[in-house]
């Protein structure tokens, strides 16, 4: 079969292509528009197709919108419940229902009899427990909300799904968790990241009280329902500040939600007695919860679906409505199945733009060079990343060793100074620098304890908590960032480097090669990697008139 599936409904639009089972190519919307999370999460929103996304996927497979043979929306308007704090919300219900018309209108040729409705969670569990690496497991999913739910625990069996239990709206750990990310000053939907991050530098003194209103309910649900949060602390105005009652608030937050996510993986495990776990849904995200689950679980291990936000649901959608057909589902190998060009190609983008470049022999050696003094390097190699994580497909790469590259970072990326960046590590190496959480960890979905005499050697990417957020890396998973590991091991003793995706703050990331030359002579990077290719700042100003 060959299945296109399409997330529309909430926010992160994107699409998918799966053919005889095996997944051809997925991207989000944001990746072509530029703009970040391709639209808000409001009803009025909810018309908008991530129409680009679409046409890429059928062009990168070669087919027609006439050619496929079903189309996965992820969203059942006919389960949808009434939401009476939100008056709007009829709208985005009459949206969806109209979507085949909708989807027809924006692919010619498309038969709007072929969409088919998938229910939000369904294509969320699907998008874990079907393209992840496991065919028998259990499968979590948590999120803000969907059709009528928050929450789903199950089970996948020869590609079946058995439904265990769903959390019914309002209780909702994302919305919880969004709700406080709007009283702490940050966007809702788009920076509960943020809030993460900021946990740490709190303490969780308001845990005791939040357990009377957010715990597991001992029957697979859970009760969440944001309290008055001014009762913790007043109202955050993000004005670059950061600590106190906030902090404190944040890391108690935290705290009640990683409790109740190991609770609920906990009663999970006990219906089914499985080894393997697979996640999906927003707050999948959350890579300390994903980290504690893994650790005080009783699954053997834990798997969480790179793009786990609604961007994933474009995939469940697409897999489930294959398995339903017959086809036999192939796990997906990689997250890295979004745009990219030959080399010839991204030269011709170089010259095109008048960009001096080299194309090096040893490019991992000299861009090692780069790093080992200090440099940072804007590296742009292959099929752009599916999901929110850069895995050194866009990535802005630095040297660890150095204390003060934490703010010069986010100073690159006009972030706030709160703010954590990532270490990608040699996977053969990982074990001795980090413990506490699954390795390998090739998606960043996990977060490990810094072994202490590493804390002083990699300070860079070594969190205030002695913590961080790790990815894995092997010449299987990607060659040249493995390659440039090993370099940069050779030089300086070390074999990490800093990773943070490839964009500044408020944009999406790099996805094609103009954006790498905008952001390239926007901001304070000494090279850009364009696959083979070199440039060099110093000689991008030597050649200008």
């Amino acid at each position: 079969m060959k299945v296109l599936g399409v997330n529309a409904i909430f926010h992160d639009p994107a699409a998918a292509l799966v053919i005889d089972g095996r997944v051809v190519a997925a991207a989000e919307e944001e990746r072509f528009s530029r703009r970040k999370h391709g639209k808000r999460p409001v009803p009025f929103s909810a018309w908008e197709l991530p129409e680009q996304a679409m046409r890429w996927v059928l062009r990168e497979a070669g087919l027609r919108p006439e050619d496929l043979d079903a189309v996965g929306y992820s969203f059942d308007p006919s389960i949808a419940a009434h939401i009476p704090d939100d008056p709007y919300d009829p709208i985005r219900v009459d949206y969806a229902r109209r979507a085949p018309g909708f989807l027809a209108e924006a692919l010619p040729g498309l038969d709007a009899n072929k969409v088919h409705y998938i229910q939000h969670h369904v294509a969320h569990a699907a998008s874990s427990g079907l393209a992840g690496p496991y065919p028998t497991g259990s499968v979590l999913v948590v999120d803000g909300r969907g059709e009528a739910h928050s929450h789903l625990a199950g089970r996948y069996e020869n590609g079946r799904l058995e439904i265990l239990h769903r959390q019914e709206l309002p209780d909702s750990l994302g919305l919880l968790y969004e709700s406080l990310t709007g009283h702490l000053g940050f966007e809702r939907s788009s920076d509960e990241f943020k809030v993460m991050a900021l946990a740490s530098y709190g303490r969780p003194r308001f845990l005791d009280d939040l357990r009377e209103i957010v715990h597991a309910t001992g029957d697979g649900g859970f009760r969440a329902q944001a309290p008055d949060w001014t009762r913790f602390a007043p109202a955050r105005i993000d004005d670059g500040t950061w600590g106190g009652d906030h902090a404190d608030l944040a890391a108690s937050v935290q705290a009640v939600v990683e409790e109740t996510l190991v609770d609920l993986a906990t009663w999970l495990h006990g219906q089914t007695g499985d080894r393997y776990l697979t996640m999906a849904g927003g707050t999948a995200l959350n890579c300390v919860a994903n980290s504690r689950i893994w650790r005080e679980s009783p699954f053997d291990d834990v798997w969480v679906q790179p793009a786990a936000g609604d961007s994933g649901t474009a995939l469940g959608a697409a897999l489930h409505l294959a398995a339903e057909g017959g086809d036999t589902i192939v796990p997906a190998p990689t997250a890295a199945l979004g745009r990219s060009w030959t080399d010839d190609e991204l030269a011709s983008w170089l010259t095109t733009a008048q960009v001096p470049f080299t194309t090096p022999v040893d490019l991992a050696g000299e861009v090692a060079d780069v790093l080992a003094d200090n440099g940072v390097v804007a590296w742009f190699d292959g099929r752009s990343e599916f999901g929110p994580r850069a895995l050194g497909r866009r990535s802005l790469i630095a040297n660890p060793i150095h204390a003060e590259n934490l703010e010069r970072l986010n100073d690159v990326k006009g972030r706030e100074q709160f703010r954590p960046v990532a270490p990608m590590v040699l996977a053969d190496r990982a074990h001795e620098i980090f413990s506490g959480g699954p390795i390998p960890s090739p998606y960043m979905l996990f977060v490990h304890d810094v072994a202490e005499p590493w804390r002083k050697k990699i300070p860079t990417v070594t969190h205030v908590d002695g913590t961080a957020r790790i990815q894995t890396v092997t010449d299987e998973d990607n060659a040249g960032i493995a390659a440039l590991l090993r370099a940069f091991d050779e030089r300086t003793g070390v074999p990490v480097v800093v990773n943070t995706s490839l964009n500044t703050a408020g944009r999406p990331m790099v996805d094609d090669p103009r954006d790498a030359l905008e952001l390239f002579g926007s901001a304070p990077v000494a090279v850009l990697v364009l696959g083979p290719h070199l440039v060099r700042r110093t000689d991008l100003f030597r050649a200008a008139p």
